[in-house]
């Protein structure tokens, strides 16, 4: 099907037109929540020390951009998000949540409640979390308060109206999956991170002289070079041939097909991103607690914590070092070589060359560990590419998130497939 064919199919349909009109409409509404601010915060001050802060900074990404401005969706779908990996952790170590998980769709949807359940209590301590950060040390910029003394009833409300925006926007998410437009939490995060393009092209409009020409030129050709990247190693594949033997069964011939089994090179996604910042984000979080203590070593080591957590050197290194281990961690935990050398066996298939049974396991997860070992190597220096730019620009205005790059084009990725799914689906239902 060409593309000019299936444009005209897009708008031709009446249903898939709605479709994509209706989470269009969804997004407006998630960006307007994110400009409604809550009282009482100074949201210029706020901007501006996020922006200074590498690590709130990432947080701000997965925030959908709410967070820098302290709106009434500040927190974002970070709580959901959380909800979500512990759930699918606990579904491989709680054997009762693993035979839910196997019940088909009667049993994902109720684990699907119990993880909007602990949403509630996560957005809850987080939301205090980061109202405590801005009323202490952490929560100064430039000499600015930016959260006053707040009395208890101020701060349970506050409390209050974040959560309940995270869990709108959960909401949002959920009606917009429904549509199968696009993943509706990774569209709200494509979303706030397209909002914020604007915003860092005037930046460099504002600064721009005769002699960033060439910088400006550099930047483009490194955003070029990465976007390629990332769309290369989120499609890339190793196929595994795999060959059916032949069964009769009365007076019939099946099997004798070969085909092939595809291994992802990254299997993973920006789930090792994620988990990366939600552990390096909390030892500098719990210690800005700690940096007003009145027994002198627990200040001293606050201070330590928090100090080190600037260094862009350590927490280059460590956010890397996460990034990888937490590759190979989810793959794990999403990726059965044994389950599918069972299944190929219970099918009649095999590996050419490879005995069925352990073998084939053994086979296939040692291919998936070397393939893998590119796509977390690849995450690794996607996460960490701002801190590598800021020293071959020395400017914050010109620097390339890579992990705002990878969501962004893995979303247009999905969001594409997804369409041309349906648009193909309608062409079939035609004939």
């Amino acid at each position: 099907m060409s593309a000019v064919l299936k444009i005209k199919l897009l708008f031709k349909d009446r249903q898939l037109r709605s479709s994509i009109l209706f989470v269009l409409s969804l997004l407006v509404v998630f960006r307007l929540a994110a400009h409604i601010p809550v009282p009482g915060v100074d949201a210029s001050a706020l901007t501006n020390f996020f922006n200074s802060n590498q690590l709130l900074g990432l947080l701000n990404v997965f925030s959908g951009g709410g967070l820098e401005s302290f709106s009434v969706v500040a927190l974002g779908i970070g709580p959901y998000i959380t909800s979500s990996i512990i759930f699918q952790l606990l579904t491989m170590i709680i054997p009762k949540l693993e035979d839910l998980s196997k019940e088909g769709e009667s049993g994902q949807k109720k684990i699907n409640q119990y993880t909007r359940l602990l949403t509630v209590p996560l957005a809850i301590l987080q939301a205090y979390g980061l109202i405590a950060l801005l009323q202490q040390g952490g929560g100064q910029a430039g000499g600015v308060s930016l959260l006053g003394d707040l009395s208890g009833m101020q701060i349970f409300t506050t409390v209050i109206v974040l959560t309940g925006g995270t869990m709108f926007l959960m909401w949002l998410g959920e009606l917009i999956s429904e549509k199968q437009i696009g993943n509706g939490i990774s569209l709200l995060i494509f979303a706030g991170i397209v909002a914020g393009i604007p915003t860092t092209l005037q930046r460099i409009f504002i600064t721009f002289t005769t002699d960033d020409i060439v910088n400006i030129l550099l930047f483009v050709g490194i955003i070029i070079v990465t976007v390629a990247a990332i769309v290369v190693i989120t499609e890339g594949q190793r196929n595994i041939p795999v060959s059916y033997a032949k069964r009769v069964r009365g007076n019939r011939m099946y099997g004798g097909v070969n085909t092939h089994l595809p291994l992802r090179v990254n299997q993973a996604g920006v789930i090792p991103i994620i988990f990366a910042i939600a552990i390096i984000l909390f030892p500098p979080l719990v210690a800005q607690f700690f940096v007003n203590a009145k027994t002198a070593w627990i200040s001293n080591a606050a201070f330590f914590v928090v100090d080190i957590f600037q260094n862009q050197i350590f927490y280059g290194i460590v956010y890397f070092i996460m990034v990888v281990a937490f590759t190979y961690f989810y793959t794990a935990v999403v990726f059965h070589p044994y389950k599918i050398a069972e299944n190929l066996q219970k099918q009649g298939g095999f590996i050419p060359g490879i005995r069925p049974g352990n073998n084939t396991a053994e086979y296939i997860g040692n291919v998936s560990n070397r393939i893998m070992l590119a796509g977390a190597l690849f995450l690794g220096v996607v996460a960490i590419l701002p801190l590598a730019m800021q020293p071959l620009f020395g400017s914050q205005v010109l620097v390339v998130g890579g992990t705002s790059v990878l969501i962004v084009v893995a979303v247009v990725i999905e969001v594409v497939k997804q369409i041309q799914s349906q648009l193909e689906m309608r062409s079939y239902d035609g004939m």
